[in-house]
């Protein structure tokens, strides 16, 4: 279907069947269970190349104010914030070897970030720092992380290549029990939890995986002794090596450019093709982005925000293909309202969800030269099926001799691996190298997924307080009966393309929750009929995704095709309503989320 082609119903409803097949050809029984996690045989693919062996020290056994657990940039924000209101002993706590959460893992070549840089750093008004690129390197946002949290005060008191093992609540102190894999136990007056969405990194579970004799690794884990070189290129060790990448989401977009250039022979072993619309990356001045005052990137960052959650803005300052396609991720954040005429609603979505994704695919024909390459890199699809990505060099590196597509459709993906290599239909191809670009499992990390052990009043398990009606919050950060635990960037808040962004914004919540419960000497504890009115609050807009992500091709939105969980489980009106409902819940009903220090209830 070109792009130029009309979009009449006869050509929709064509569009409407391709996508069908196609969805058909990639949906496979095994849902998530296709997956392997880094864990028991396959645990050396977590191990940190960064930090080495954790320098041995002597278990914890104190008190702080505020223990945040996670120290990439939603706990450095909690703890950055956290300081600005005045508390003095917050205690970060991070498995890696430093700072940076996921731009400390994620080094690999060509990383970058997908968001302009000006509205995806946080605090930059408040550390005086300017992107030197629209979209900055890995290392640059690593580096800021690192700065944010320097300037804060957080190193001396942090605990780093450290796990934490379980939170429990003592009501007789009114103190949190941490305990971590290192032997520490300390209390802390309040936890706030930030670890993240997406910081468990997953395996393909092809047969054979463990026969495999060459050299494998997972991108979050980038073996630079191997390859040589840096983040930004020269991986002088694969100039005659045979290297195969598996997966073709964000992070596949971002290395295969690189390893292209590098690699004797680079193999892309694809399941379904992303969207990858431009990105046009440039150096940029603090005159392009207007910083020459005092708040101009909360400016640029509210601006961006407004903008991709569906409000109107009298200018768009970020002006990239996300705020071009932001009426189309709608459906993707989830500030998709209910409309009043369903249907017609859903036919003007499908032309305009049309004539981009005709956009897309026709980039593809315009920037590959082999036919055969071209369509199968084409994505069947709606835009907001799978996560957008942008690059100016993906496309472009399939036409090298020395770079082969491997289409895995047909197969659903890799059907095996031998000693030499990956087999792919009647054909086995050998290898001297093979990389997991296979991103990382969602909701299996943090208190919502069960692995950290939460235990609340009378000892009540988190996971048993939600088994039966599901997740209890008021705003999503609070709940009843686990007092003084703070979650951040979880369910029934409201996500968005930035995360950094919504991170930032829970991180004031978190700091105005501990700053009011110290003002008026009470807990942080949300009454029952508080969590019920917001639960109702979601549930009384929640838009129906279930029509959409029914026919999306899987991928980790849908559960690998699975559909999408029952139940409001986000603020149906997006970020930027949801941000300033915060704001003005803050100013006019804080004590909703208070109760008195008093004993424990009977």
């Amino acid at each position: 279907m070109a792009h130029s082609q009309e979009l009449t119903p006869e050509a929709l409803a064509d569009l409407r069947e391709r996508y069908r097949i196609e969805r058909e050809r990639r949906v496979r029984p095994d849902g998530t269970r296709q997956y392997l996690s880094a864990g028991a045989e396959f645990g050396y693919y977590a191990a940190d190349p960064y930090a080495g062996e954790p320098a041995e020290r002597e278990p914890v056994r104190d008190r702080v104010d505020v223990a945040v657990v996670g120290g990439g940039f939603g706990g450095i924000l909690a703890g950055a914030r956290l300081r600005r209101q005045g508390v003095e002993r917050v205690r970060v706590i991070e498995k890696g070897g430093d700072f940076g959460g996921t731009w400390y893992w994620n080094r690999y070549p060509g990383i970058h970030c997908d968001v302009e840089s000006h509205v995806y750093l946080p605090m930059l008004d408040e550390t005086g720092y300017v992107p030197e690129w629209k979209y900055a390197p890995g290392e640059e946002i690593r580096r800021h992380a690192v700065r944010i949290a320097e300037q804060s005060g957080l190193r001396a008191n942090a605990l780093f290549s450290t796990t934490v093992t379980s939170l429990t609540w003592d009501d007789t102190s009114g103190t949190w029990i941490v305990t971590t894999d290192r032997g520490d136990r300390f209390r802390a007056t309040y936890v706030v939890t930030a670890t993240g969405t997406l910081t468990e990194l997953k395996l393909p579970g092809v047969p054979g995986i463990e026969k495999f004799e060459g050299h494998t690794f997972h991108t979050s884990r980038w073996d630079y002794g191997y390859t040589g070189g840096t983040p930004d290129g020269g991986l002088t060790g694969l100039a005659d090596k045979r290297v195969g990448v598996v997966g073709t989401g964000a992070t596949g977009i971002q290395v295969v450019p690189k390893l292209a250039e590098d690699a004797g022979h680079l193999y892309v072993f694809q399941r379904t093709p992303s969207t990858v619309d431009v990105r046009a990356n440039r150096p940029t001045t603090a005159r392009d982005v207007g910083a020459d005052h005092d708040g101009w990137a909360r400016e640029r960052r509210d601006n961006f925000l407004r903008i991709v959650s569906g409000e109107s803005a009298e200018e768009d300052r970020v002006a990239d293909r996300w705020t071009s396609s932001a009426g189309l991720l709608e459906k993707l954040l989830p500030s998709f309202r209910r409309p009043a005429d369903r249907a017609a609603f859903e036919a003007a979505y499908e032309v305009a969800d049309a004539a981009k994704m005709n956009e897309i695919r026709a980039r593809v024909e315009e920037v590959v030269t082999d036919p055969d390459t071209a369509e199968k890199l084409k994505p069947w699809y709606r835009y907001a099926c799978k996560r957008p990505t942008f690059s100016d060099l993906y496309l472009q590196a399939f036409n090298r001799d020395n770079v082969t597509l491997v289409d895995t459709a047909d197969t659903h993906g890799i059907e095996r691996m031998t000693e030499h290599g990956v087999v792919v239909g009647d054909t086995e191809y050998e290898l001297d190298c093979l990389i997991f670009a296979t991103g990382f499992s969602v909701g299996v990390s943090g208190i919502h997924s069960g692995r950290l052990p939460v235990h609340g009043r009378g000892g009540t398990r988190l996971q048993d307080a939600w088994a039966t009606l599901g997740p209890r919050t008021l705003h999503g950060f609070t709940s009843n009966g686990f007092p003084n635990l703070i979650q951040m960037g979880g369910t029934q808040s409201a996500p968005s393309v930035n995360f950094t962004h919504v991170l930032d914004e829970h991180a004031v919540h978190a700091a105005a929750l501990v700053a009011a419960a110290e003002a008026k000497g009470c807990l942080v504890e949300p009454s029952r009929e508080a969590e019920e009115a917001w639960l109702a609050t979601l549930a009384e807009d929640a838009p129906d995704h279930e029509w959409f992500h029914a026919e999306c091709t899987p991928g980790y939105y849908n559960a690998e095709g699975r559909g999408r969980p029952n139940g409001p489980t986000a603020y149906p009106h997006g970020a930027f309503a949801f941000h300033a409902l915060l704001k003005r819940w803050r100013e006019e009903s804080m004590d909703q989320a208070l109760r008195p220090r008093t004993p424990a209830r009977t």
